[in-house]
């Protein structure tokens, strides 16, 4: 079986030869360099230079040449075997064998996601590495990967959010069969990926755009990096739009992904009668009806309209937003930090874990400190727990660190172990990020590959720096910060695997590992069976009692984070899982809790 994406942009293999083509409205002149040979690339309207060259095989090597000097890699191009200013590769879609015939994914209350960095998670560092510890993860009950953004970057390390190609798998991993491989593998195992994309910014180095696309971005929209991508102006719709809704669907039907996660949407400006985010999940659904496909977001803003249900529970555009909310109550309750956005959750943590576990945000049009005290939010307590992807730590909330330390390194193990069950046996959808399920010891460090600029990679060290310098540590000394620039700080970021087998590692993974097997038979039953509403309460200070009800039953979850000891009556429910010392959740003593179910039938 072979899959390819046909799109518009970009080098296609057409009978005969390669179909090139490059949006250009704002240059003069363009040509396309094939193998060293020049070609024309005339002028078909809208802005649009296509040509079609008889003989080229898979394999030439190819850039449009702008206004005469400037050569330019396609940003469109599926593989760049020398970097982002290199030339591009063509590459034959249909060439891979997959074998997954019959895969069309899994249901999404199955999902149990495993977030992990390409380049870190292995030794090799490899997508064929990952590849060999897929049936590991398999075997601790893991359902779907999660990729770190892999569209080519300037370098050989980055954490991918500095991507300036967004069809090119990057070289520093591997080669786009063998992307196609770690999935067709994960598939056979019966495991779900998912890859992280970015679409509200490009990277500092190797973005050519704005050489020959000028109204690719719109100074009507500020962002964070800059410029806005211009979603809702002139030539948005029939090119910047299509640009990345074909990015979508390339990376889910050419390389068979299972879902995307769209980093930081907030930072996706557009005021057109018809929001891309809506453009983009409705197309997705009708496109690809006949697959399992699961869309997630990342959205400062809890927008809550992004993941609406029909009439039958199906997501209508996307299917679930990251739940930084709960992160962020289930840090300040096993940390005590109360810095920065932590702030906006430390005057009520338990109050608002409790509305989070049942209604998914905390903050739901509310004044937020960290926002000036602005709303934010909107009402989310009719979705179902399926909507919000949870997380005891994450490549930002970790990595976002001076230090990249671990939740592991920060926090009490006993409290850490209550809060492990606490959101691995919630019916949310779980996130472990790599190396969590056995309390590794690696930090993750923000790392990146600049070189040869070393002004840029000047400006990203002392920007670095004096990111933390307001933070008490680092006030007088900011030189314990790693460098991100060093290879160095990379390669502590690296997975030990080996430490699974030692105490205490070897501890946390056989619980993690029970907890999952707990899930997949008591927790996952109960979610597919259609959720009716959930309804929690603090039934004494640092107590947060929790049930969701399903139509087969109901889970409930009590637990104790604060100091005193409190007496649970469990009522006719079965108990499924506790921490606490009497053994049957009775009596529960600060940090430890329960989960019950109780069936209708």
């Amino acid at each position: 079986m072979r899959h390819a994406h046909s799109m518009d942009f970009g080098a296609e293999i057409v009978e005969g030869g390669v179909r090139f083509a490059l949006w250009a409205p704002s240059a003069e002149t363009v040509t396309v360099v094939v193998d060293g040979a020049e070609h024309p690339l005339p002028e078909s309207g809208g802005g649009w230079r296509r040509t079609a060259l008889p003989g080229i095989k898979p394999g030439a090597r190819y850039g449009f040449r702008i206004g005469g000097d400037l050569v330019v890699p396609d940003p469109a191009s599926r593989f760049q075997p020398e970097d982002v200013s290199g030339l591009s590769e063509v590459i034959d879609a249909r060439a891979f064998e997959w074998t997954d015939e019959g895969w069309t994914g899994r249901p999404f209350e199955e999902a149990v996601i495993y977030e992990c960095h390409v380049g870190a998670a292995t030794p090799e560092g490899t997508y064929a590495g990952l590849e060999k510890r897929l049936p590991d993860l398999k075997a601790l009950g893991v359902t779907a990967i999660e990729l770190l953004p892999i569209a080519d970057f300037k370098g050989t390390r980055n954490w991918g959010y500095d991507g300036v190609l967004p069809y090119a798998p990057d070289g520093a991993y591997g080669r786009p069969d063998d992307l196609k491989r770690l999935i067709d593998t994960a598939h056979g195992l019966g495991l779900m990926v998912y890859l992280d994309v970015v679409y509200n910014h490009f990277g500092p180095a190797g973005n050519y755009l704005h050489a020959y696309a000028e109204s690719f971005f719109t100074d009507r929209h500020q962002t964070p990096w800059g410029a806005g991508i211009n979603f809702d102006g002139k030539d948005s719709g029939a090119t910047v739009r299509q640009f990345f809704l074909q990015n979508t669907l390339y990376w889910l039907e050419e390389f068979r992904f299972d879902g995307l996660r769209f980093d930081a949407v907030h930072a996706i400006l557009d005021d057109s009668p018809r929001h891309f985010l809506a453009e983009l999940g409705e197309t997705v659904r009708k496109l690809l009806p006949q697959r399992q496909i699961h869309l997630m977001l990342e959205n400062e803003k809890n927008q809550a309209r992004w993941l609406e249900r029909d009439a039958g529970g199906r997501a209508r555009m996307h299917d679930a937003q990251w739940a930084d909310d709960l992160h962020h109550c289930w840090h300040v309750l096993l940390t005590g930090e109360n810095a920065g956005y932590y702030e906006s959750f430390a005057d009520k943590p338990v109050e608002r874990l409790a509305r989070c576990l049942a209604e998914g945000f905390a903050y739901q049009g509310e004044p937020f400190k960290t926002l000036d005290n602005h709303p934010r939010g909107e009402p989310s307590g009719h979705l179902p727990p399926s909507a919000f992807v949870t997380f005891l730590q994450n490549h930002d909330q970790v990595g976002n660190r001076a230090l990249g330390e671990r939740l592991n390194h920060l926090a009490d193990p006993d409290k850490l172990a209550l809060a492990r069950a606490g959101f691995l046996l919630a019916p949310q959808i779980p996130m472990l990020w790599m190396g969590e399920e056995w309390a590794a010891s690696a930090p993750f460090l923000f790392f990146v590959d600049f070189a040869p600029d070393e002004e840029l990679n000047k400006a990203v060290r002392e920007g670095r720096r004096r990111e933390f310098k307001s933070f008490a540590a680092f006030a007088d000394d900011t030189s314990k910060i790693p460098d991100p620039t060093e290879e160095e700080t990379f390669l502590r970021s690296k997975l030990d695997w080996s430490e699974r087998d030692r105490s205490p590692h070897r501890e946390v993974l056989a619980d993690t590992t029970h907890l999952l097997a707990l899930r997949r038979d008591v927790v996952v039953p109960l979610a597919k069976s259609g959720y009716r509403g959930a309804r929690a309460h603090l039934p004494s200070p640092g107590v947060v009692d929790c049930t969701w009800s399903f139509e087969a039953g109901d889970l409930r979850f009590v637990a104790n984070v604060g100091e005193g000891e409190q007496t649970v009556e469990p009522g006719t429910g079965r108990l499924v899982w506790t921490n606490a010392p009497d053994g049957t959740g009775h009596t529960l003593p600060a940090w430890t809790g329960l989960f019950l179910t109780e069936s209708r039938s």
